[in-house]
């Protein structure tokens, strides 16, 4: 007579047959989909049977990938606060002199990177020539030529639409 000793691939069978919980759910593997509580957040899971699923009125998902995100860690309410309100950012009060000189100094900013976009969009159209630019000695190739025509048209654009941009910051702040 053998004994579980003499087949120990039997004896381990045995084991984790009595140690999985559930023999429906280490078979089937299957993801189930459930519907949400109150928040109507689906619920994934895995660790559910099928009956268990199907008394749920959960629907299995079959070839999709699941990807699982671990969530962090929820900081409980002060006890004070109410449940539906939200925290708000604490607002701090700046000295009138203190907030002038912050506009001061983000317009004077503001007004070199406009002069100094102003002397760029100079540059660009200087090159661009009204849309004939000079043709330089490695454009032999004449689709390099109009390759070089489109960016500097292009560019020309982005230069524009920045100094309008910064027109308007500068027009934000009080004077």
């Amino acid at each position: 007579m053998k004994t579980a000793a003499t087949f120990p691939w039997i004896a381990c069978l045995f084991l984790l047959s009595a140690a999985a919980p559930d023999a429906s759910v280490a078979q089937s593997g299957a993801v189930f989909r459930c519907p949400g509580k109150a928040d109507g957040a689906d619920e994934f899971t895995n660790l559910i049977s099928v009956e268990q699923a199907r008394d749920r009125g959960c629907r299995t998902i079959e070839g999709a990938p699941v990807t699982v995100i671990q969530g962090g860690r929820t900081r409980p309410m002060a006890a004070s606060a109410p449940a539906s309100s939200t925290p708000r950012p604490v607002e701090s009060r700046v000295d009138a002199a203190a907030q002038r000189q912050r506009d001061t100094d983000a317009r004077r900013i503001l007004e070199t990177e406009l002069s100094r976009e102003e002397e760029k969009l100079t540059a660009l159209r200087r090159d661009y020539n009204n849309g004939e630019p000079e043709r330089r000695g490695n454009e032999r190739n004449y689709q390099t030529y109009l390759d070089r025509v489109a960016q500097l048209k292009a560019a020309i654009g982005r230069s524009e639409a920045d100094i309008a941009a910064l027109k308007r910051e500068i027009a934000k702040i009080s004077p």
